[in-house]
């Protein structure tokens, strides 16, 4: 094989509790990830040198990114070097609380590992993608989970999500560093995970009952994004959540109609993705 194609997922956050602050600087939390069918295109190809481009003009003028970050995790654990040409089609936005950074560097490891006949277990991958960035482990697998510590200790569930979910992206870049650095970690009352296996076909019950801690510190610094959040409720979302630390914000509907009138009023102004119509 020469050359591949593969399709980095994005996610949402279905509930993120911010636990304590760590001693290593981390924090723990305690989330579920929920892939979307919202994907980047990354195209590889063997060479005798390595490049990278993308239609991101904000990647490209980067020193460094995820994908390449992974590149260079994977050969240092194999101890070889992988000269590939790698071009990045990117749809998710940056700095929007998807995960696609994460994404990408999770299927690089992923394509790498086939293109090049590394033979490389998902167990070693997930133990690459974890020195790599706390929510890369996910895509290894890309299947619902609840996770704790930084992210990566995953415990995968049986979650499916028949209804549309809609995401706005408002196009305001959230800092991560700057979200942890301004939460205050508090202990919930009740278990996300238990939320989620009590409540998992009751999804109107979510709300008041899951929720991001990180909305608190991004609400108050961009009204906006809050704005966006109580609009999806005004037209119909039975549940909806910031993901992340922001800036999407995401609308599950139970009314098809509901959904797919919500992102013509939210394209007009907003870049949006609707799942599931």
């Amino acid at each position: 094989m020469e050359n591949l194609e593969i399709k980095s997922p994005c996610k949402i956050n279905l509930g993120l509790n911010i636990l304590r602050k760590r001693e290593d600087g981390y924090h723990d939390i305690e989330t579920i990830f929920y892939p979307l069918d919202f994907f980047d295109t990354i195209y590889f190809e063997k060479s005798d040198h390595t490049s990278f481009d993308s239609n991101s003009n904000g990647l490209i003028n980067q020193k460094s990114n995820l994908i390449l970050d992974a590149k260079t995790a994977l050969e240092s654990y194999v101890g070889n070097t992988l000269n590939v040409k790698i071009r990045l089609d990117k749809r998710v936005m940056i700095g929007a609380g998807l995960g696609g950074g994460s994404s990408n560097a999770a299927f690089t490891l992923k394509a790498l590992n086939q293109l090049y006949d590394l033979n490389l277990s998902d167990s070693a991958l997930l133990n690459i993608a974890s020195g790599i960035g706390s929510d890369v482990a996910f895509f290894i697998y890309s299947k619902p989970a609840f996770a704790i510590s930084r992210g990566e200790k995953l415990e995968f569930i049986d979650l499916k999500i028949e209804s549309p979910i809609l995401i706005v992206n408002p196009g305001i870049h959230i800092s991560t560093k700057w979200a942890y650095q301004n939460i205050s970690p508090s202990i919930p009352k009740e278990n996300l995970k238990d939320i989620i296996r009590i409540h998992s076909n009751d999804i109107k019950s979510w709300k008041g009952k899951i929720t991001n801690d990180f909305e608190q510190v991004v609400f108050k610094a961009h009204p906006e994004i809050e704005g966006i959040k109580n609009k999806l409720y005004d037209l119909g979302a039975s549940f909806s959540l910031m993901s992340g630390s922001g800036s999407t914000v995401y609308g599950i509907f139970e009314d098809s109609e509901a959904a797919a009138n919500s992102e013509i009023y939210f394209k007009e102004k907003y870049y949006t993705f609707l799942q599931g119509f």
